[in-house]
């Protein structure tokens, strides 16, 4: 399997993303390769090690698309960039995966404008998997898609429940649909005729609507919302953990040295535990391949991850079977339920 990782994206790169990369390609098959895409010239004479290290190639993209930029405006501007070659080499085969910690919307835009949507997908949607005391819950979307139709929530259901059952290994997850109550008469026009449309499909494990804080109640595995939504979500929850840590470490630290020293071991397997980064980056589900987006202040680790957790993706043949989930079910994705 060839894997490539976007050598220039996020804030840390190059140096995290290589040293992620050289970590990842330790824990892979032998016949498997990792192709760092960037500035050739920049990244061999920064890592000397890259010039012969087995399992490691370089595909050449001179330009950069900043966290800042445009999507669509830097992805024409900049052909060569390395978004842009990474996905037009997924496009014509040359790979198997594709991940990068880049600019978001121009990930996103590339991957769907070259690789295409899956059969019977209206729409991909970003799934993060958010670590819950009581596990793993995975929410799609968080950013792809900010203006959902009910058809689009329909199919996040879907392919989230796919990737739930067979990635986390949730039997038969419980799919909950984000709302601002848990009443039926709760929630806009989309999300009330998606709750009809998954109501009505018996193979999913609809619970019914849920509000933001039963993400961390137990109360389903896999949560429904349109990307504007979930990337609130998501940033909160990143704040709020990071904060809650933060006045931890503090009160812990006016106490007696003794007290705090105590408390340092159980403090680092709580943040490990609840740490987005042990789960590398997010699948962009809906896409005909395998990309993978990462945190844009991903470390070492968080690629290392991200590689392993491409490999799995692709290797349980994810696509395969919501194209089939999708096929075999009686709602029709294509083009004249674009209206519901």
């Amino acid at each position: 399997m060839r894997i490539a990782v976007d050598a220039m994206g996020g804030d840390n790169a190059p140096d995290e993303i290589v040293s992620g990369a050289l970590e990842a390609i330790e824990l892979l098959d032998k016949d498997d390769e990792v192709v760092l895409v960037g500035p050739q010239s920049q990244l061999l004479s920064s890592f000397k090690k890259l010039r012969s290290r087995a399992g490691i190639s370089i595909a050449d993209a001179p330009d950069v698309i900043a966290m800042d930029e445009k999507p669509i405006e830097a992805l024409r501007a900049k052909p060569k960039s390395s978004i842009s070659v990474m996905a037009k080499m997924a496009k014509l085969g040359q790979v198997d995966a594709v991940i990068s910690a880049g600019n978001t919307g121009a990930c996103v835009a590339a991957f769907q404008m070259r690789m295409r949507n899956l059969e019977g997908v209206n729409r991909p949607g970003i799934a993060v998997v958010f670590p819950t005391f009581d596990g793993p819950v995975t929410i799609c979307d968080v950013g792809a898609n900010i203006a959902c139709k009910p058809i689009n929530l329909y199919q996040y259901a879907v392919m989230a429940s796919v990737h739930s059952k067979n990635i986390l290994g949730i039997e038969s997850p419980r799919v909950g649909l984000m709302s601002i109550g848990k009443e039926d008469a709760k929630g806009n026009e989309a999300v009330k005729k998606a709750r009809e449309l998954l109501r009505n499909d018996p193979n999913l494990n609809f619970i019914g609507n849920i509000e933001g804080r039963d993400i961390f109640k137990g109360v389903c595995d896999v949560a429904i919302c349109e990307g504007f939504v979930g990337n609130v979500i998501l940033k909160l929850t990143e704040g709020l953990v990071g904060g809650l840590f933060k006045a931890i470490k503090h009160e812990l630290m006016t106490e007696k040295l003794r007290l705090a020293m105590k408390f340092k071991p159980i403090m680092q397997r709580i943040y490990k535990k609840y740490d987005y980064n042990e789960y590398g980056g997010a699948p962009l589900i809906g896409i005909n391949g395998t990309a993978l987006i990462c945190h844009g202040s991903s470390k070492s680790r968080t690629i290392k991850n991200a590689v392993l957790a491409a490999k799995k993706y692709h290797t349980e043949k994810i696509n395969d079977k919501i194209v089939e989930y999708l096929a075999n079910t009686s709602f029709q994705t294509s083009s004249q339920n674009e209206k519901i």
